[in-house]
């Protein structure tokens, strides 16, 4: 088996190909490696992200080469236009959310409109390695508390609940938001 020559860098070479066209099941992967060998689960999750992030490069230089056009045939125009906004808006953010969701996000769409709306090569490493470090340590967590087929379960609820899921983490992002211009708006307040 390819994993087992690989070792623990195993992950890494799935989360790579994975972000690199590919589609591999790198959150079955990932957690098959946590739940086998416990102590690493910050190895294997910081892997992981780190394979993701360099793995879209290529994806990145295609969109970046192709331009709009290469985007524009994969999406529709109103959804080429929500992209275009989130990213106008916050374009860190517009990319480390959608790197948090699990499939069937269409992360990818996401990655090229990183590339066509011309975001810094640092900022798009840094969105897609915190967004994937958080799934990937979410998933690590879950994977501990109730064993690999957590995987299943996730797909299976996200699946089938897409709009709730969503909903959820929008806000969870809001309340943090909220919370952290509270505690600025406190700071600003007080006497210096």
């Amino acid at each position: 088996m390819l994993l087992h020559h690989l070792g623990i860098w195993g992950v890494f070479v799935i989360a790579f190909a994975d972000s690199a066209l590919l589609g591999m099941p790198v959150d079955a992967i990932v957690a098959a490696y946590v739940y086998q060998d416990r102590k690493r689960l910050l190895f294997y999750v910081v892997v992981a992200s780190l394979g993701s992030a360099l793995g879209s490069i290529p994806l990145y230089i295609i969109g970046y080469v192709g331009g709009e056009t290469v985007l524009r045939k994969r999406i529709s125009e109103a959804r080429f236009l929500r992209i275009h906004r989130s990213f106008e808006r916050h374009e860190f953010w517009a990319l480390m959310f959608p790197g948090m969701l699990p499939p069937p996000m269409p992360f990818k769409i996401f990655v090229l409109g990183a590339a066509v709306f011309e975001m810094r090569f640092r900022d798009f490493l840094l969105a897609i390695f915190a967004g994937r470090f958080v799934r990937f340590s979410a998933l690590a967590l879950l994977t501990l508390w109730f064993g690999p087929q957590i995987v299943v379960l996730t797909g299976t609820v996200f699946r089938r609940h897409i709009y709730w899921v969503l909903g959820a983490m929008a806000l969870a992002g809001v309340l943090a938001w909220v919370m952290w211009r509270g505690k600025v708006s406190r700071r600003r307040g007080e006497p210096g």
